[in-house]
């Protein structure tokens, strides 16, 4: 491990400045890894501002938050309506008894994979809310991720069938050879609910140029409790930078996701020669080591990007991921040239299962399919200019 700590006595003085709604101020100081008595400063605060509480629960249901608002709050009886209070207490409870089955969900697919000799790490879900919030109450999800090598998927889908899922697209083995190169997960329904399980076998798509090695992930993999028992998981920086990932691919539209990495950087002794800072540390108070720090302060583009993100955090609505806005967000976050342009060209040339629907071509003929695929960006370019 790196020299560099993982905290600094204070965090770096210059922060974005931004002003939200008191209900967005609630959301961040219950999600705020400063000190508990901090934290219910922060809490005092929004509330002295007044609150409309519908647009707190609605806020946090969208940033899947509601446990840590509820977690915060509890003890503050005489600012909270008791039919607040309720709510979140009854929200709080539903969500740690559907954790706890989600959790021994995954335990079953664990020994289905294993007996199977499929090494398989356990990927965000119950294991992110262990290892981060220390509960798995703390944290919400609505599915099961698991890693496995690219050469174990075919047999993981065949051992999954001996517990009733099944996934979600049926490939022929010419396109399924196409996908598991280009693409990054199958999705199963199964008998605890429909889209349950994701096996994943990289981090995101071959179009998005970000390159992970996941036989490298296996190699630094760490050994980690979940609800008692060891499991696989990603190293601490491996964790940081696949979450980074995630969350810029999906344009940081939830705070859950910046509270994950907030918690990372505050529990984990991370070695940051391999690792970057995120617009965590200004809205929820991450600590970062002075070094990070001066690095990032000096970067006006990220400080641009940051900016933007957390001007429309608390309004951020789902990005059509096929639309010339997503695309340009995703070359703007690429911090070289040659990524953008990488990015661009896999964009453009790279097929995927809407061009394979669209029409059925022999083996012989796949590389036409980037033609189709070229045709179909170009098109949506057009029509968005």
């Amino acid at each position: 491990m790196s020299s560099l700590a993982s905290t600094s006595a204070e965090p770096p003085a210059r922060r974005l400045i931004l002003a939200f709604p008191a209900e967005f101020e609630l959301l961040l100081a219950c999600c705020a890894v400063d000190a508990p008595e901090t934290r219910l400063q922060r809490v005092a605060a929004a509330l002295k501002k007044g609150v409309a509480w519908s647009d707190v629960i609605r806020l946090g249901e969208h940033h899947s938050v509601l446990p840590l608002i509820y977690r915060t709050t509890r003890d503050l009886a005489p600012a909270i309506p008791a039919a607040i209070r309720d709510d979140l207490r009854a929200r709080y409870e539903n969500n740690a008894r559907r954790n706890l089955r989600f959790t021994a969900e995954l335990f079953r697919i664990l020994d289905c994979l294993e007996a199977h000799e499929i090494p398989v790490i356990p990927y965000k879900g119950p294991a992110l809310a262990e290892t981060v919030y220390g509960d798995l109450a703390l944290r919400e999800f609505s599915d099961l991720d698991v890693l496995v090598r690219p050469a174990c998927v075919l047999r993981a889908k065949a051992a999954l069938r001996d517990l009733g899922y099944a996934p979600n697209i049926e490939l022929s083995p010419a396109h399924e050879a196409a996908y598991l190169a280009s693409g990054y997960e199958y999705t199963f329904d199964g008998p605890a609910g429909h889209n349950l399980l994701e096996i994943q076998w990289a981090i995101v798509p071959r179009f998005y140029a970000i390159e992970f090695s996941m036989e490298a992930l296996f190699d630094r993999v760490i050994s980690s409790e979940l609800n008692g028992r060891r499991v696989r998981a990603l190293a601490p920086e491996d964790l940081l930078l696949t979450l980074c990932v995630h969350g810029a691919k999906h344009a940081w539209i939830r705070l859950c996701w910046l509270r994950d990495i907030a918690g990372i950087l505050q529990s984990c002794n991370l070695d940051w020669e391999m690792i970057e800072q995120s617009v965590a540390h200004d809205l929820l108070h991450a600590p970062l080591p002075d070094l990070i720090a001066k690095h990032w302060q000096g970067d006006r583009e990220t400080e641009r990007l940051c900016r933007d993100v957390a001007q429309h955090l608390p309004a951020a609505e789902e990005y059509n991921v096929e639309s010339p806005q997503y695309f340009q967000w995703m070359a703007q976050v690429r911090e070289r040239f040659a990524d953008r342009l990488r990015f661009a060209m896999r964009l453009a040339l790279t097929p995927a299962i809407s061009e394979w629907k669209m029409i059925n071509l022999p083996p012989w003929l796949f590389p036409l399919y980037r033609v189709v695929r070229l045709g179909r960006v170009a098109a949506k370019m057009l029509r968005a200019s």
